[in-house]
């Protein structure tokens, strides 16, 4: 691996400035990005065969972290690499900022271009990415999940929220958003802006509104209602998002189904906004996943 060199001002083109090898797969990377206007951090994981089979192209998963978590949540709370191990693809964690919201700010940080463009052209040109891709996240991260792909019509061939921000419009929302800004010592209306003054942002951003740029792409959506808080908890923000986020996952899914969209649901009863039931629902939707991606169907499944 050597440091990629990338035209000046070219917003499409991504450098990496660094490059550590954390285990035989699996590198972190530092991107000079363009679209951020600072350097950003990626963790990627190659196949076990990408050496071997050096004339051959991968597809690759994207994952997006949530909120107050990096680009290692994925590997650190998921452990994806012994999910996926064997399974013949690229995964991607790249930063998705200190909120987790993958999108364009208002300060002109750019994560969608950062993650779907730059990024896109780093890893075909120096890790023979095939250009077939799927996205999921979790918390915020879906949020980045089903806004790129419906934003992006045939960028991804499979997308997947976990307790995602799916119906940025829905009550309580943008104030749950704005809550989130502030846990991260972040003004609120930082992302978007004001909802009402700036409310064609917000609905171009939305992925209940944008639902129809979903069509084509497999859909794997869950969310729990949300659990009563922890005796003595420090944080009640996740206590209650994920009951939040739970008629609005709802409202997204009746948007795809009013479509003709179809979307594979999980809802469940109870639950916190945590990895606990994270892991559990990418298991659930790893098969999704992988066929999207054209990887061998029962061995790419996981248990649950």
């Amino acid at each position: 691996m050597t440091p990629s060199t990338a035209r000046p001002g070219d917003r499409t083109a991504a450098e990496v400035a660094a490059a550590t090898r954390v285990d035989a797969r699996t590198w972190d990377l530092t991107v000079a990005s363009a679209a951020l206007g600072r350097p950003a951090a990626v963790r990627i994981v190659l196949p076990a065969d990408f050496t071997r089979a050096a004339g051959r192209t991968w597809p690759v998963l994207y994952l997006l972290h949530g909120p107050h978590e990096d680009h290692t949540a994925w590997s650190r709370q998921a452990a994806v690499e012994e999910l996926t191990e064997g399974a013949g693809l690229i995964l991607a964690m790249p930063d998705c900022g200190p909120a987790g919201l993958s999108s364009r700010w208002l300060d002109g940080s750019d994560y969608e271009t950062f993650q779907l463009r730059e990024l896109d052209v780093l890893l075909r040109r120096d890790h023979r990415a095939s250009g077939v891709r799927a996205v999921a996240g979790v918390s915020t991260g879906g949020h980045g999940a089903m806004a790129h792909a419906a934003r992006h019509p045939g960028a991804f061939r499979a997308a997947a929220s976990f307790s995602g921000v799916l119906d940025t419009a829905f009550a309580g929302v943008p104030a749950a958003l704005d809550a989130l800004l502030l846990r991260e010592s972040l003004c609120p209306g930082s992302l978007w802006g004001d909802p009402v003054d700036r409310w064609d942002t917000w609905r171009a951003f939305n992925p209940t509104a944008r639902a129809g740029g979903l069509r084509g792409t497999a859909l794997y959506v869950s969310c729990g209602s949300g659990a009563a808080p922890v005796a003595g908890g420090t944080e009640l923000l996740p206590e209650v998002l994920e009951s939040t986020l739970w008629p609005a996952t709802h409202v997204f899914a009746t948007a795809l189904e009013l479509r003709g969209i179809p979307v594979t649901t999980h809802y469940y009863e109870g639950g916190r906004h945590e990895w606990t039931y994270w892991r559990r629902e990418f298991a659930a939707a790893w098969p999704l996943l992988a066929r999207a991606l054209g990887l061998p169907g029962p061995s790419a499944a996981v248990s649950r």
